[in-house]
C-alpha cells in the first residue's frame, strides 16, 4: 500500500488525525492507517487502547457536523484502521475554525488541503439545494444588534427560539445565510452614485452602507430623502411645492431592490441618482417563471421568502408582490411614469424625477425652500445654530445637521469664529 487519495498512514496519533477525517469525508471517503510509517510500514504502537481512545474522542468532539455515523474502527496487530465514507451533509469542518477555508479540508491526492472559498459554497449548494437564504452561512460568528433593536423598537422579543422559527439558525443550529444578512456582520453593502445631469459622464458623489440589511435599508432612507428636493413654483397667485419623488414610492422601490435581489451575486446592491430619476438596480433579474408583466398585477414569487416575511414582521412591508403596483399608483396623474427594465441578470428600476423639465425649465437649481428658510432666519440673525435650525424647519438634530452640511458644501453658509454658522 501507498498513501494515496483514498489512504493515509499515521506512525501514532496526532492532532491533525481529525483534518484527514475531514478531508474524506468531504471527498470520497478514504481509510487512515495508525500505526504505519510513511512508507507503510507497521510500527508497534506503545499504548493502542489509549491512542484508539483519543482518536475516537477527537472525532467525537472535534469535528462538525457530527461525523461519527459515516467512521468506523478496525483493532488488530497492525494498528488501527479508521475507515472514513463519504459524509452527506457537507461540507464538514474543524469546530474551532468554522465553514472556511481555515476549517474545511478535502482530498488532493495523497494530502488534506484547504478547500477554497468556492469548494465550499458548492457543498452547501449541493447539501443544501439552491435556496440561498436557508444554506448554511459561511461565516458563524454573527451578532445581531441592529435587528435585536428593531424588534425591542417594535415591542417584540428575538431570542434564540425566535430566530429558529425566522429561518436565522438552521435545523443543524447553525446561522444561515438569512442570518448572515440580518447580521451585524453582513457581507453585503448598498452603494449609492449621485451624478450631475442625465448620463455618468459627470460623477458628484458616493456612499456605501455596510452592516446588517436593516442597518442598510434605514441609512437608504434617510440618504434618498436628502435626495428628495422640493422645490417650488409660482401657479397664478399660489405658491405650489412638490417633491422630486414621492416619498413612499421611493421606499417601496428600495424595499424592493434590497428583499428580492439574489443574494449568489457577491455585487453590492447599487442606487444610481441622475438630475432626471433615480435607478434601482436589482440582480439576478425576475424569479424563474415570472414575467415583467406580472409585476403590476401584484402576482408575487418572493426569491427571498424568509427575508421578506421578516421585514413583514417588522412592518416594513404590507404585503407580499405589492409593491411595484404601490410604486404606480404614487405616480398616477404624472407626465412621466416609472420604467423596468429586465435581464437575466439584473432588475433595473427607474423612479422619473416629477419636478424635472417641468413646464419646459429645469428647477434643479432652485435653492431649496428649507435652505431659503434658513437663509431668511440669517438676514435677521447675525447667525445660527444646529437647534435654530431645528426650531425653525421642525426637523430633528440628524436632518438639521445634513442641512447645513449641504448648504455649507453648496457654499450659502460657513462658519464662524464661534462655531455658528452665518451667510457667505
Amino acid at each position: 500500500m501507498i498513501e494515496n487519495s483514498n489512504i493515509e498512514f499515521k506512525r501514532e496519533y496526532t492532532a491533525d488525525i481529525k483534518k484527514e477525517v475531514v478531508a474524506f469525508a468531504n471527498t470520497s471517503g478514504g481509510v487512515i492507517y495508525v500505526g504505519r510509517d510513511n512508507s507503510g510500514n507497521i510500527c508497534a504502537l506503545p499504548n493502542a487502547d489509549e491512542t484508539l481512545a483519543q482518536i475516537t474522542n477527537s472525532i467525537r468532539d472535534s469535528i462538525l457536523p457530527d461525523i461519527t455515523m459515516f467512521v468506523s474502527y478496525d483493532f488488530g496487530e497492525a494498528g488501527i484502521k479508521v475507515t472514513v465514507q463519504e459524509g452527506t451533509n457537507k461540507p464538514y469542518y474543524l469546530a474551532d475554525k468554522g465553514i472556511r477555508p481555515a476549517g474545511v479540508y478535502v482530498r488532493q491526492g495523497a494530502s488534506s488541503v484547504q478547500a477554497s472559498f468556492e469548494q465550499v459554497r458548492q457543498m452547501i449548494k449541493l447539501t443544501d439545494g439552491d435556496k440561498f437564504e436557508t444554506a448554511r452561512s459561511l461565516s458563524q460568528d454573527l451578532t445581531f444588534k441592529d435587528l435585536s433593536d428593531e424588534f425591542e423598537r417594535k415591542g417584540m422579543e428575538l431570542g434564540e427560539n425566535q430566530k429558529r422559527t425566522l429561518g436565522i439558525i438552521g435545523t443543524d443550529a447553525l446561522y444561515t445565510n438569512l442570518g448572515l444578512l440580518l447580521s451585524d456582520q453582513c457581507t453585503y453593502t448598498t452603494k449609492f452614485a449621485v451624478f450631475k445631469g442625465t448620463t455618468k459622464v459627470e460623477f458628484k458623489t458616493r456612499k456605501e452602507i455596510g452592516g446588517s440589511l436593516i442597518r442598510q435599508i434605514n441609512a437608504a432612507f434617510d440618504f434618498l430623502d436628502l435626495a428628495n428636493n422640493l422645490p417650488a413654483k409660482i401657479s397664478g397667485l399660489r405658491r405650489v411645492e412638490q417633491h422630486d419623488y414621492p416619498g413612499d414610492a421611493i421606499r417601496e422601490a428600495m424595499l424592493n431592490a434590497l428583499i428580492h435581489r439574489d443574494y449568489a451575486f457577491s455585487s453590492s446592491n447599487i442606487i444610481n441618482i441622475y438630475d432626471d430619476r433615480i435607478e434601482f438596480v436589482s440582480l439576478g433579474g425576475l424569479v424563474p417563471g415570472l414575467m415583467k408583466e406580472d409585476l403590476y398585477t401584484g402576482i408575487s414569487q418572493p426569491r427571498n421568502e424568509k427575508l421578506a416575511a421578516v421585514f413583514h414582521r417588522l412592518n416594513y412591508i404590507e404585503a407580499f408582490g405589492t409593491g411595484i403596483g404601490k410604486i404606480m399608483k404614487y405616480y398616477e396623474g404624472q407626465p412621466t411614469q416609472p420604467t423596468i427594465n429586465t435581464t437575466n441578470a439584473s432588475f433595473v428600476l427607474n423612479l422619473p424625477n416629477i419636478n424635472y423639465l417641468t413646464d419646459g425649465q429645469n428647477n434643479q437649481d432652485d435653492i431649496k425652500p428649507q435652505y431659503s428658510q434658513v437663509m431668511d432666519y440669517l438676514r435677521s440673525n447675525n447667525s445660527v445654530t444646529n437647534k435654530d435650525v431645528q426650531d425653525i424647519l421642525g426637523v430633528g438634530q440628524t436632518r438639521a445637521y445634513a442641512i447645513i452640511k449641504d448648504m455649507k458644501a453648496t457654499n450659502l453658509i460657513r462658519k464662524n469664529h464661534c462655531g455658528n454658522y452665518i451667510l457667505t
